[in-house]
């Protein structure tokens, strides 16, 4: 469905991304993981339309769509949140949700309808009030709402479970397994790794640009290239507790 071939980027005189490649397959659910400024939001912000590549190719359903821009590559079924909820806070949460929704429809009652159909997927009332007064879990989920409602074939959550207690994150971590279910392919930048070995299909691991590891969860927690650059030896001690 998405194919990564050895992409490039460079900030002044820094390689934010280097030689990176990836794919992710249809109903897939992968997790890219690495310590802060390995390049993983950069990745995000290529493959949304956001930044351009210096080097290497994007394609999506085999079409290439770098170059392109966001709302050209949000229409072609790639949907996006933010590691920070953006919001239009002057608008009520059912208005800021069919912004997404407006991605396909033209129609601002068609608009409302969609809208108000991903609010009930992710278990989201509140529709009169305004995003100030939303908790950061209704935050999340406003977001996830709205990125549903641009009918997306694939997502791409920028660290949905930040910020929230172990219920949120238990609750986050079902919505996106259901999203999943329902064949929406979900790729994530992630921290919370508990939840995330628990939750995801297959891992990516990013280190200063490079991709270091992936495979399956299990496996690349103990990879040591892994837990020396981003785990750690405290992950180490836990891995062989558990190991069998």
């Amino acid at each position: 469905m998405l194919e990564v071939d050895r992409l490039e980027v460079a900030h002044a005189d820094a390689v934010a991304v280097w030689d990176v490649s990836l794919t992710v397959r249809p109903r897939e659910l992968v997790t890219v993981v690495g310590p802060n400024g390995a390049g993983k939001t950069t990745l995000f912000n290529v493959l949304n339309g956001f930044l351009q590549p210096d080097a290497g190719q994007v394609r999506y359903r085999g079409t290439p769509i770098h170059g392109l821009r966001p709302s050209a590559i949000c229409g072609r079924g790639i949907g996006r949140t933010f590691q920070v909820v953006r919001t239009f806070p002057q608008l009520t949460v059912l208005d800021n949700v069919m912004v997404g929704a407006f991605a396909h429809e033209t129609s601002p009652p068609r608009a409302r309808e969609r809208a108000r159909a991903a609010m009930a997927a992710v278990g989201l009332g509140r529709a009169d009030d305004v995003p100030g007064a939303l908790t950061t879990l209704d935050l999340r989920l406003m977001e996830l709402a709205r990125c549903l409602a641009s009918a997306p074939d694939l997502i791409l959550l920028d660290e949905p479970l930040a910020g929230l207690a172990r219920d949120g994150v238990e609750t986050m971590a079902a919505l996106v397994r259901r999203v999943r279910d329902a064949g929406v392919s979900v790729v994530i930048i992630e921290h919370t790794m508990y939840a995330v070995v628990q939750l995801v299909d297959r891992l990516v691991v990013l280190d200063h640009g490079r991709r270091i590891a992936q495979g399956l969860p299990n496996d690349v927690v103990r990879d040591p290239a892994v837990i020396e650059a981003y785990l750690g030896q405290r992950w180490l001690r836990h891995v062989e507790r558990i190991r069998p």
